[in-house]
């Protein structure tokens, strides 16, 4: 088996992945000055309009493309454009996530679905803020993150809150806006 087949399942699962979490809806603007027009239906799209290596990637789906809504439709050609343009390192990492998020029970799954939601509703500062506080934790030993993760897990939600609490302080008060991720087990340490 060739390398390019053999990663055929993982490619295809992984576009379905990629695109089942945000797939588009596309809406017509209504010219200035008019009624809005009902939302119309996104359009399908066509086998025909995908190119040979879209076709190749999505395979599987050849054969009942045209009974798929065209919400997936649109969502599977955006996927295999994104797995097509990844590096071979991108599409290595895209497999290891998916091997990760595999072996999860539905429950865990959902919960961080409700998290990617939470965090997506953000705004852009709060985004940056979060994404910048998960980089310095990433850079911890993993001994110590180990220890936090723990100490997270054995904590009462009312401890939980605390630190969140604490932490939200210590961001509004820090100039820039970015500060180390709250430490469990005291307060957030100060510059």
């Amino acid at each position: 088996m060739n390398n390019n087949n053999r990663w055929h399942p993982w490619v295809l699962t992984v576009v379905v992945l990629v695109t089942a979490a945000g797939a588009p809806t596309l809406a017509q603007e209504a010219p200035s000055g008019l009624a809005a027009p009902v939302a119309a239906p996104p359009a399908g799209v066509a086998w025909s309009s995908l190119s040979p290596e879209q076709q190749h990637v999505l395979s599987q789906f050849g054969s009942q493309w045209n009974t798929l809504p065209p919400e997936r439709q649109q969502a599977l050609a955006h996927g295999s454009q994104r797995w097509l343009g990844m590096s071979d390192a991108q599409r290595q990492q895209a497999r290891d996530r998916f091997s990760r998020w595999s072996a999860l029970q539905p429950e865990q799954r959902q919960a961080l679905r409700s998290r990617w939601q939470r965090f997506q509703a953000l705004p852009p500062s709060e985004q940056a803020r979060v994404r910048e506080n998960y980089r310095r934790f990433q850079q911890l030993p993993p001994e110590r993150r180990e220890m936090l993760r723990q100490q997270w897990r054995n904590a009462t939600p009312a401890q939980r809150q605390q630190w969140i609490d604490r932490a939200r302080s210590h961001y509004e008060g820090h100039p820039g806006g970015m500060h180390p991720a709250p430490h469990p087990s005291g307060p957030a340490p100060h510059h």
